[in-house]
Parts: C-alpha cells; sequence; structure tokens
C-alpha cells in the first residue's frame, strides 16, 4: 500500500504526520520487512535526528532520476531509522519528473506499507511549476491513497477544494480555538478525513530536538 501525504499550505504538518504514520505502521510488519518512508522533501532527516547517517550516503531520489540507472539505486540509497523503519532519502539534485511513475512502480512492488512525504506544493499547480513539483504531484496522482494533510483552517481548505487533484482521503490535525469542525472540512474537501492528528507539546518537542521517533502517542 502507497500512501502519499501532502498539503497545499505550508506549516499544515505534512512531514511530521507522515513521520508518525510511517511509525505506526511498524505494527502491522513482521521482520525482516520494514515500512519505507519516502522523502521528496528533505526534511524527514532532520525530522528524526538522522542528518549525519543521511550524508554518509550520497544517492538519493533526486540522483537516480537524474540518471539512467535502474531502481537497485533506491535500494542502496536506503537508511535505517529504526530496525523496522527505513527511509528512502530525497537527495540533493533536482527530481526529474518524467521517472516518477517508475518511482512509483518500484515501491508498489515491495509489498510493505510505503509512506510518501510530498509536502506542500503552491497553490497554483500549472505551467509555472518546478521540476521538483511536478515530479511529486504526479508521485501524489499514482499513489494508492492521496491523503491531504490540513489544519481547520479556512483558508487551507479553500485552497484544497479548487486543487487540480483531488484527495481520496483527508487528515485533520487538530488545534484548539478553531470554528470549523471535522463534519465542515469532509464538507470543503470532499473526501473523508481518516485521522485526526492532535497538536501535542511532546511531539512539537520531540521533532525540535530530532527525535519523533520516541513521540509516537498511544
Amino acid at each position: 500500500m502507497l500512501i502519499a501525504l501532502w498539503s497545499l499550505k505550508g506549516g499544515q504538518g505534512v512531514s511530521v504526520t507522515a513521520g508518525l504514520l510511517a511509525l505506526r505502521a511498524v505494527a502491522h510488519v513482521r521482520p525482516p520487512e520494514k515500512v519505507c518512508l519516502v522523502d521528496l522533501c528533505g526534511d524527514q532527516p532532520a525530522v528524526f535526528g538522522a542528518d549525519e547517517q543521511t550524508q554518509l550516503h550520497s544517492t538519493g531520489i533526486s540522483e537516480w532520476s537524474s540518471t539512467a540507472l535502474s531502481t537497485k539505486m533506491l535500494d542502496r540509497s536506503m537508511v535505517d531509522l529504526t530496525p523496522d523503519l527505513a527511509l528512502l532519502p530525497a537527495g540533493q539534485s533536482q527530481l526529474e519528473p518524467g521517472r516518477a511513475g517508475e518511482l512509483v512502480e518500484h515501491l508498489r512492488q515491495m509489498d510493505t506499507p510505503v509512506v510518501v512525504d510530498a509536502g506542500a506544493f503552491s497553490p497554483g499547480w500549472g505551467p509555472v511549476e518546478t521540476d521538483r513539483e511536478a515530479f511529486r504531484r504526479e508521485v501524489v496522482h499514482q499513489a494508492d491513497k492521496s491523503a491531504v494533510v490540513t489544519r481547520a483552517c479556512y483558508l487551507s481548505l479553500r485552497r484544497i477544494a479548487s486543487a487540480p487533484i483531488k484527495p481520496t482521503e483527508a487528515v485533520l490535525v487538530a488545534e484548539p480555538g478553531r470554528a470549523l469542525t471535522r463534519a465542515d472540512c469532509e464538507r470543503v474537501i470532499g473526501a473523508p478525513v481518516v485521522a485526526t492528528v492532535p497538536i501535542r507539546t511532546e511531539t512539537a518537542q520531540a521533532v525540535d530536538a530530532g527525535k519523533l521517533r520516541t513521540a509516537v502517542p498511544n
């Protein structure tokens, strides 16, 4: 199962939600299988405190996409975050949109839960989008599940309503003081809210310390 998480507004919590979802999915795999966390934006190493380890691997998705090498290069680029969770890094080069479909097909063949951090898109997808945005958009489009991450924020929701790609589901980041309800969000998004992620002080502190792996709530 390949699920891609994304948003249309920065600061919605895509990277943290993707990391938490991947950690949750670990409970559903048996060794030697591992959950795969795919980073299309480059934030996951910092979230998990894996920067130094990741720097030892000079290749990632972007380096693979700009070559004619096989998907075996992706397997060699994997970095273990925990014994049951592996990270496929974004890399340091430009993403070539033409290979997005090949990446999705390779991830599907892993036969293990795959969580993609597709990051935040600019609201005006179209001719002016960068190659990196086009690559990420294509992965979202081809994923088995496309989950938009949003807060109950009017500005965020109105962008989702007019987005050219429609999500199959939504993850609601719950914060106090919002007037809009879960049902309001579902009506605007046009897809069910399948999970609610509460804002927790301990989660924020774990992210700031690069220790998200210790912050999975009960």
